[in-house]
Formats: C-alpha cells, structure tokens, sequence
C-alpha cells in the first residue's frame, strides 16, 4: 500500500513539474514580413523581418521595374507571397502589390513603387543601417508618410512626343517631382512666392497636403504649406505645386508641361524640378 501511495506522489510531483515546465515555454511572436523600423535619423521607413532596409528606385516612376544589368547587381528585388504576408503595425495590406516584370521574377509594390534591397557587391548591406539612401539621388528608403518623391523618367507630352529637361526634343530621363504615388508634379510660371495665381484652373488642380515628408537629400525647409481658398497647397521654394488632371493620376504620365500645345513645351506649367530658382516675390 505505501509502495502504491509514494508511486501515486512520485507520478503527481512529475506532472506538476511538466505543467510548470509547460507553463514557461514561451512561443515567440511571429515577425511580420514588412514591417516598420525607427532606429535611426531617417525616420520611419520599411524594412524586411529580418530589418533589412527596403528602397524605392526613381526611375520606376511609372511603376514597372528598371533595374536590370548592372543596376540589378546591387539592388535586389524584393518579393513576399501576398497570399501568406504578414504586415507590421501601421502598414495597410491596400498599399501592397505585386508584378511581374521579367523572367526575374514576381516583385512586392508598395504604393505602386517596387521595393528592392541594398546588395553592394552581391552582399546584402547591414539590417539596420541603409547605406542605400540617396544614392545617386535616385535610391530611397521606402517609407509610409512620404508627402513627395523624386521621379526620374522620361518627358512625354499628349502628342506623344519626348523632350528632355531643357524641354527640347530627346530621349532621355529628367529628375522631377512628384507625390508619394508616382503622380506628377507641376509649377505655374506666373505666380509669384507663395501666392497661388493659377485662378483655379481646372487643368490644374492644387496639390492640396499638409505633410511635409520628402527624401533626405531634399531640403525640408524649402517646402511650405500655404493657405488657398481654404486649402492647404504644398509649395517648393515659394512655387505652389499642382497636378495636371488629364495625366489622370496615372503613374509617370507628365503630360502637362507642354500645355497648351501652342506654347513652348515647359512655357508655362513645367514639372516641378529641385533646381528651379525662387520663386519671384
């Protein structure tokens, strides 16, 4: 009998010390597969789980991957199953895609930018330490606030005809503004600093924010947010920037510096560009 008593206190001590085992195992969080980091000066900006730092490449205005050859051989594109993803605290499912823009394989898009990482030489930079940042002033951090990006595509106006930043005819790239989506910015001539004088031209509707988030090789200070029939209209170096409305919120159409047609193209509403001079008081 006490053979069966001290068996039946032996079995009872081993399952309290197994449920109190039990009870510390502790199962890690999962990790989202993007996610939101903050660890250093530039601010909120999207990593992968592993904290390696995601770009946006400007020459991808118009939402189609650019980087092959060379380009591919430091910037890796970044893919996730959009089925299975997980996303961090502050990311919307809704801002992510997917393309496929080559026999290299399918692409994650965020705001309609595809992402890539920073693989100088092949080897993936430090997590925690994007190096890639404004490179070539045409390599950012991805991040979620941005208020403008820095496009650099080719001109083409609605005739279908290209022309090159000093708006005469060529193929080529011409580094210009536009908003967090891709869609391009423009500048009025014949206002002066801060003063909007377009007169609410309906081809032209202001570019109404009051965030001011832009790349870090960009002077935050330049950019002001002004007052405008009640609105808030952001401006550049006292530029007020507007949209041009037959671009149709379509990713790298631009069509709006040669309007009118009669005029010079860029005559009058030029894409809004970082080199232009002050605005005129």
């Amino acid at each position: 009998m006490r053979k069966n008593v001290a068996s039946l206190t032996l079995f009872g001590l081993l399952v309290i010390f197994m449920t109190s085992c039990t009870q510390d195992v502790v199962t890690p969080a999962a990790v989202a597969d993007v996610r939101l980091d903050s660890t250093n000066s530039l601010g909120q900006r999207l990593v992968d789980k592993d904290g390696y730092a995601l770009y946006y490449f400007s020459n991808d205005a118009d939402g189609v991957s650019s980087c092959t050859g060379n380009c591919a051989l430091n910037w890796q594109k970044f893919y996730i199953d959009s089925a299975t993803a997980t996303y961090g605290e502050g990311l919307s499912k809704a801002d992510f895609g997917t393309i496929n823009p080559s026999s290299a394989g399918y692409q994650t898009t965020y705001k309609g930018w595809p992402l890539y990482r920073h693989i100088p030489g092949g080897v993936l930079e430090p997590a925690g330490d994007p190096q890639g940042e404004g490179i070539g002033n045409i390599w950012f951090v991805a991040k979620p606030t941005y208020s403008l990006m820095i496009a650099n595509f080719q001109l083409t106006d609605a005739a279908g005809a290209n022309f090159l930043a000093n708006y005469t005819p060529g193929v080529g790239r011409t580094s210009y503004f536009t908003d967090a989506k891709g869609n391009t910015l423009y500048t009025f001539v014949r206002d002066s600093a801060f003063i909007n004088k377009s007169n609410g031209n309906v081809n032209f509707p202001i570019y109404e924010t009051d965030n001011i988030t832009v790349p870090s090789t960009l002077d935050k200070s330049l950019f002001v947010v002004i007052n405008y029939n009640g609105r808030k209209q952001l401006t550049y170096k006292g530029w007020p920037l507007y949209y041009y409305a037959p671009d149709n919120f379509v990713r790298g159409s631009n069509k709006g510096f040669h309007f009118p047609a009669t005029q010079p193209a860029g005559a009058i509403w030029p894409v809004a560009v970082r080199d232009v001079a002050l605005a005129p008081r």
